[in-house]
């Protein structure tokens, strides 16, 4: 079921809104066949070389990453997700010889932020998974890393475990390293499992955006993966601006939908980070073309929107309060303007006198839902019964299958190492 919002029909949102929340949204409906040979384990070189397929009513082009400027208008604004991919992969050893391999997933309770949490000396706490975890009864493991050419280490040690993950306490010897530097140092970069092979040299480099800037994602917001500094030139030249935010990827990236229908389904909650700049430039320019480079700015942007009509509707709210559910858009209300709700989210941003703001978000984007804050997207082609496919349908309704099937005709690369595509909203 494919919903097209009428926006001067006040009732017919609040309808809709409560349908969309409660459908069966099948999840079978969103899978298809990729051949593993189609999956790319490594990108292209240059990286703007990368193939781009182009949606827009209803036609489809074939080009490169190069040439995007020729798509965009004059004076387009791009906003791109410049949260960078830590080394969240450690490989301790026991006492008696055996492997452990932790993966962090999450930063432990006592610190407000991810970055606060990376920033952390001598000890830290965090949420892992853990391979390898019956060998791991307990006591303390270690592993051993360089650090300007002195021998050091790192210790774990189990705190407590909730479900499938565990709360480590790790400690190290130079207590004058941050909690990020060991990472660099210790850690590897954690690949997304549908590659099926191990992090090379090269992926410290090519696994990361060149923008990258905030540390706290464990997988790439992959759609930013394709631009270059001389595809910068090229777009800056024609008038085109970017502004960035943060969304710190979780794990829950690569997690398939299991369920029988989306509605099912749990979704994950990833930390998001914006500045006061990034909601006053939205505001000022809220007449220029948006574009969200990657479904992590989408869903950044669509969570801000949602934060905005809370404070519409509830100015006292602390900014504490305003992360949002996975189901929240759905209940809240749907006649509001993008320009509103940035201005209400900017206001209470200036009464409080922050410059930063940081809050969570679990929203799920699936059919029906409306894009409220871009007119297109740059995204990579994503796996079949995934989340990423839902969001993908909120933008183009049932074409999604005919761009899909057009990119595996015409020999698209796919997922995060592949190609990508330039979508335009349908409306």
């Amino acid at each position: 079921m494919y919903v097209k919002f009428q926006r001067n029909k006040r009732l017919s949102f609040v309808f809709l809104s409560s349908k969309l929340k409660t459908m069966n949204t099948k999840i079978e409906d969103f899978d298809y066949f990729l051949p593993d040979e189609r999956i790319a384990r490594y990108p292209v070189s240059p990286r703007h070389n990368s193939k781009l397929l182009v949606y827009r009513d209803g036609e489809i082009t074939n080009n490169q990453y190069f040439h995007l400027p020729s798509h965009l208008p004059a004076e387009t604004l791009l906003l791109m997700n410049n949260s960078k991919v830590i080394e969240a992969r450690l490989h301790f050893r026991k006492p008696t010889g055996g492997q452990v391999e932790v993966f962090c997933l999450e930063h432990g309770n006592p610190y407000p932020d991810v970055s606060t949490a990376m920033q952390q000396k001598g000890r830290v706490e965090w949420w892992c998974q853990v391979g390898g975890m019956k060998k791991w009864k307990g006591g303390r493991i270690e592993l051993e890393f360089e650090s300007n050419g002195t021998p050091q280490l790192l210790f774990a040690e189990q705190l407590k475990r909730e479900d499938a993950n565990i709360n480590i306490l790790f400690s190290w010897t130079d207590s004058t390293l941050s909690f990020a530097e060991v990472l660099h140092l210790a850690g590897k970069i954690p690949l997304p499992p549908y590659l099926n092979r191990e992090t090379e040299e090269s992926d410290k480099e090519r696994y990361q955006t060149v923008y990258a800037k905030e540390d706290g994602s464990v997988a790439a917001p992959t759609a930013g993966l394709h631009l270059t500094d001389e595809l910068f030139t090229e777009l800056h030249a024609k008038g085109i601006q970017t502004s960035t935010l943060t969304l710190h990827v979780g794990a829950g990236t690569f997690k398939p939908v299991k369920t029988e229908t989306a509605e099912e389904h749990d979704m994950h909650g990833e930390f998001i980070e914006v500045s006061r700049k990034l909601i006053r430039d939205l505001i000022q320019q809220q007449e220029k073309t948006r574009i969200a480079v990657g479904t992590t700015s989408l869903r950044t942007l669509e969570s801000l929107y949602w934060m905005g009509v809370k404070l519409i509707q509830s100015p006292q709210l602390g900014l504490h309060e305003l992360q949002i559910e996975q189901w929240e858009a759905y209940s809240l209300p749907q006649q509001h303007s993008f320009h509103a709700a940035m201005a209400a989210l900017l206001q209470k941003l200036e009464a409080v006198e922050t410059e930063q703001f940081l809050s969570k978000t679990s929203i799920m984007i699936k059919p029906g839902y409306q894009i409220r804050t871009v007119h297109g997207i740059l995204t990579n082609f994503h796996q079949p019964r995934s989340t990423l496919l839902l969001l993908i349908h909120a933008f183009v309704g049932p074409e999604w299958k005919n761009i899909y099937q057009y990119a595996l005709d015409h020999d698209y690369r796919f997922l995060s190492y592949g190609d990508g595509s330039l979508l335009w909203l349908n409306r």
